[in-house]
């Protein structure tokens, strides 16, 4: 396996929607071990999530896992999962604004609004049909990283520039609120 390389805010990459894959792509060894590859750069820089358009496959693929993550302490658990070809929608107009950063836009946090409820429909690393609701802390990772497939950053989605903050004035100054 192997650490990918993290395009960061800027590059054109991250503002392009990603193409969908085919069943017969998703079961090639190649993209199989792009998958791993994926999962172990997110781990490596302690992220919650990554999709392929961050390390510079535009592709229609999300990783995701939260599990005592430094980043995102004391959010509950969300186990391992592959998400090829998303499909979401909001079960509610409830919406919750809670503090984001991104591995594409290292070293910041901004408070973002996103759906408390979605649906969710995918295709798994098999190639699978994924079908589930995710709430809370789990459908935020899912909206940001479906956001990065369709060329948004979640700077995009922010209703007040003044929340942005460095981690180290984050960690100063914001997490005692």
């Amino acid at each position: 396996m192997s650490i990918l390389k993290v395009a960061r805010l800027g590059n054109p990459v991250l503002r392009k929607i990603t193409a969908p894959l085919t069943p017969r792509e998703i079961q090639s060894p190649i993209f199989q071990k792009f998958i791993d590859d994926m999962i172990e750069t997110m781990k490596e820089y302690d992220g919650v999530g990554l999709a392929a358009d961050q390390v510079h496959e535009s592709k229609q693929i999300a990783v995701l896992e939260v599990a005592e993550n430094p980043r995102y302490p004391n959010k509950p658990n969300v186990p391992l999962t592959v998400l090829i070809n998303p499909k979401i929608s909001p079960l509610t107009d409830e919406m919750e604004e809670d503090w984001e950063g991104c591995l594409s836009i290292p070293d910041i946090r901004g408070k973002v609004p996103r759906h408390k409820s979605i649906q969710v429909q995918a295709w798994d690393r098999d190639g699978k049909p994924l079908e589930f609701i995710a709430v809370d802390f789990h459908a935020r990772v899912i909206q940001h990283e479906w956001d990065h497939l369709n060329g948004k950053v979640y700077l995009d989605r922010m209703r007040d520039l003044t929340t942005l903050t460095f981690l180290t004035e984050f960690a100063r100054y914001w997490m005692q609120r």
